[in-house]
This record gives structure tokens, C-alpha cells and sequence, in this order.
């Protein structure tokens, strides 16, 4: 029974009770002393039925404006899901299809009904699945939307680079329901940027080159960045007590440059003759390729920047320098018959400072790498390495 028909029979039953209850009251030979009181709490009751019946009328209206908009607002939604121009996917927390867009079907060239069910492993090539595998495990113990980088394959199609955007659904006793995932089809995208890895310098080329002499202190100006075009830079702070503090080298290809830096004290000096280009901050806020090009390099700086503060945590002044001679070979070595030889020259002071120490401790301690063979000299001074490993 609806509730527009219960509320006509209960009108119909209290106009009946009341038809009754008034022809009661008006015969004469009724006393109303002897009108039952049961009749009188019936009447009374149907009136109150009737009250709840017109007021579950229009709750049940309201309720139903409501489903009707909650509807519209689902089928909006779904609508946006449905014709939204990236890859859209609801999987349980094992990776299984529950829902797909026409993008996605598009995508991954099979049709909805079919994706519906399969686990999203089935579109990944098999070397990578268990590091989809790992990553699904770790989706459903986190909070953060992550972003993995896999090869997906299109049905009977080639493989492809995708962009996953993934996110986790929760219920509200804090379980994970399902992951909602986004795909981005980014194998035009990596080749542009391959092919902009490959001609960044076309971004320098047209500039005015600086030449800087060996020893030259390089003049740091708050919204410039340099890039190192050819040569190496010393960078470098002063503690208390005066003494200089190695913090980086700028080899070709790097950037450098007070806006990169909050310290106080900041220098640059050119440890051999350098070619620099000057970049204004404002250029690489107003150009994303600028940007795209110069994250890497700044990001190599702080890598290196990390590198000399481990160097310069380590207890004895033996260990940091065998790691400092690490650092450079890696950073400034050049293959040689009798090993690694280090580009630049560097002195016992360069040394001293970046291993937080005197010039007279680290002459030693070279003397005693020579006579063990580990180093030795060319003939323009320049140290070569034979086995710092």
C-alpha cells in the first residue's frame, strides 16, 4: 500500500467515526452518559492517525524531492565521469575494474562491459606487474594520492607510457573501499621532453657568455641564476672563526646562484677559466621549458650540496677525505691509463676546507695516500686516483 492511499482510507475512517460519533450525540433517547468510552478514544485516535498520515504525506514529498535531486546530482556526476577527456577508473583495493569511462575504454581499446571485472594487471606487461603488485599493497596503507609511472597495453595494440594519478576511498570506519585512478597517455609527452633533454643548450646558445679567469671571485646577483657552460666553480661559505667551508662545485651543465641559497655568506670562485650564462629568475618563472630544462640541474646541485655535509659529518678527517676523492672522481674525473684523473687542480687548502680541517693535517694525509699508491701527481700537479672505491 502507498502512502497517498493510506492517507485516503484513514480520511475515509475518521469522517465514518465522525459521521458517527455526532449522530450519537444528537438522539434524544441516547444518554451521553451511556456513549461507550471506548468510541470516544477510537475517535479520538483516528483523528491523531490522521495528523501522523498527513504528516508522513509530506515527509514521504519531501523525501521524495530529495531522492529526485540526489538522482540528478548522480546522474551529473556521472555524466561528467563519463565523457571526461582523461582515463577514469574505480577498482577495489586488489585492482579488480568496477567502473570505467569511454576515455578509458578509448584508452586501453576494449569495450566497458569487457573491462568491467578484469584486474587492472592484465594491461601491464609482465615485468612490470609485481611492481604494480608492491604498489597496491602500499595504496591501500596510505592517505596520499601517488602518481606511478608503468607501461600499459593497449588490447591487441603496443604498450604505451602511462601516468597513473591514484587515490584511496574509505569508508567511515577508516577502511579503504576502493582506488579511483586516473590515466594520462604520456609517451608524446616523454618524447618531447627527451628531445628537449637532448637540445637544452639551444636554450643557452643565443645568450651573452661571461669568462671568468681561474681564481676570479664570480659576482652573485640575487635574480640571476648562472649556468655553467664550460669550466668549474667553487661555492663556498665562512664560518666564525674565518675559515673558508667548501659547499659545492658547479661543474658544466649546473647553476648556481645566491637566489639558491640562504646563507649569509655565499661566494663564487672560479677554480679554472669558466664560460657562464646569465638566467633572470623572472625568465624561468614566465617559461615552463626553462623550468623543465634547470629543475634537473638545481636538483643535481642540492644532491651534491647533500654529498659535502655527509663528508663533513664524518668523524675522522681520514674518512672525509676519502670520501671527498669519491665525490670528485665522480663529479670531475677523466679516465686515464694510470686512472682516474681529477679535471681541475685542486690545492691543499680546497681540500682543508672541504673536510673541515688545516691545510698542514690534509698534506699529510695525501703524503700517506701517495706512499700507499693510491694517488699520485701528473705533471701539471693534478691528482689521479688509482683505487678510491
Amino acid at each position: 500500500m502507498n502512502i497517498e492511499k493510506f492517507i485516503q482510507r484513514t480520511e475515509v475512517l475518521h469522517k465514518r467515526l465522525a459521521d458517527l460519533y455526532e449522530t450519537a450525540n444528537v438522539l434524544p433517547w441516547i444518554s451521553p452518559d451511556l456513549l461507550p468510552q471506548a468510541f470516544k478514544e477510537l475517535y479520538n485516535t483516528s483523528k491523531i492517525v490522521q495528523l501522523a498520515a498527513e504528516e508522513l504525506y509530506h515527509e514521504n514529498e519531501e523525501l521524495v524531492q530529495t531522492r529526485n535531486s540526489l538522482e540528478a546530482e548522480r546522474q551529473h556526476y556521472q555524466d561528467l565521469f563519463e565523457s571526461a577527456p582523461d582515463a577514469y577508473l574505480v577498482t577495489n583495493t586488489q585492482g579488480i575494474i568496477q567502473e570505467a569511462n569511454s576515455t578509458a575504454a578509448k584508452l586501453l581499446n576494449v569495450s566497458k562491459q569487457f573491462m568491467v571485472g578484469k584486474p587492472m594487471i592484465s594491461f601491464v606487461p609482465l615485468e612490470e606487474r609485481q611492481h604494480l603488485r608492491s604498489e597496491l599493497i602500499q595504496l591501500s596503507q596510505s592517505d596520499r594520492v601517488r602518481e606511478l609511472l608503468i607501461r600499459l597495453q593497449q588490447r591487441h595494440s603496443e604498450f604505451f607510457d602511462a601516468a597513473l594519478t591514484v587515490a584511496v576511498a574509505r569508508n567511515s570506519q577508516g577502511k579503504a573501499t576502493s582506488l579511483r585512478w586516473v590515466v594520462r597517455n604520456i609517451t608524446e609527452r616523454k618524447r618531447v621532453e627527451s628531445a628537449v633533454v637532448k637540445n637544452d643548450d639551444d636554450l643557452f646558445n643565443n645568450r651573452p657568455v661571461d669568462k671568468y679567469s681561474k681564481g676570479e671571485t664570480i659576482p652573485l646577483n640575487p635574480l640571476v641564476v648562472w649556468y655553467v657552460c664550460q669550466g668549474l666553480v667553487k661555492l663556498s661559505t665562512y664560518c666564525e672563526t674565518g675559515e673558508e667551508v667548501l659547499i659545492g662545485l658547479a661543474t658544466p651543465g649546473m647553476v648556481f646562484g645566491s637566489s639558491l641559497t640562504s646563507l649569509n655568506i655565499y661566494q663564487a670562485t672560479a677554480l679554472a677559466d669558466v664560460e657562464l650564462v646569465s638566467i633572470y629568475a623572472a625568465e624561468i618563472t614566465a617559461s615552463p621549458r626553462l623550468s623543465h630544462v634547470l629543475l634537473p640541474k638545481i636538483n643535481q646541485r642540492l644532491q651534491q650540496t647533500e654529498s659535502f655535509l655527509v663528508i663533513s659529518g664524518r668523524r675522522r678527517v681520514q674518512e672525509r677525505l676519502h670520501h671527498l676523492l669519491k665525490l670528485l672522481k665522480r663529479e670531475v674525473g677523466e679516465t686515464v691509463p694510470e686512472g682516474t684523473r681529477l679535471s681541475v687542480r685542486f690545492t691543499h687548502e680546497d681540500f682543508a676546507s672541504a673536510c673541515c680541517t688545516t691545510r698542514v693535517t690534509i698534506t699529510r694525509l695525501i703524503g700517506k695516500l701517495q706512499d700507499e699508491g693510491i694517488i699520485s701527481f701528473d705533471l701539471k700537479k693534478h691528482i689521479i686516483l688509482r683505487d678510491v672505491d
